[in-house]
């Protein structure tokens, strides 16, 4: 399945690569968070509160990372976010005015299965 992974680089900058998950293997995880309601952290730039898996569920939005590159999460689209430094990232929503989603959230050292897709 299409995704984006969010992640550290130097100078407590924020990235992203594009990608796909594995599919058909199995994803450890502790717990998950369903959310609809939107907190005042996530409308400034922030790094991500842990390692999760962010599937949406509802809404289209635009992600930008700190270098200012950006990419659009829609149903169907999973966000890796390892961005657990720094500036972390930013987002609007770009269609409609709700995001509902469920944050899975795995072990810290839990593999994700991600694979860059190829430039």
């Amino acid at each position: 399945m299409k995704a984006f992974k969010l992640i550290n680089v130097a100078n407590g900058e924020c990235s992203f690569e594009e990608g796909s998950i594995t599919q058909n293997i199995a994803i450890d995880a502790t717990h998950f968070i369903v959310q609809t309601h939107i907190e005042a952290y996530e409308l400034v730039a922030h790094p991500a509160p842990r390692y999760q898996f962010v599937i949406t569920l509802k809404g289209k939005l635009k992600f930008t990372v700190s270098n200012g590159n950006s990419f659009i999460i829609e149903p169907g689209v999973i966000l890796v976010a390892k961005d657990l430094q720094g500036k972390g990232h930013t987002w609007q929503i770009i269609e409609g005015n709700e995001w509902h989603r469920i944050y899975i959230v795995p072990p810290i050292n839990a593999e994700d299965h991600f694979i860059t897709a190829k430039k």
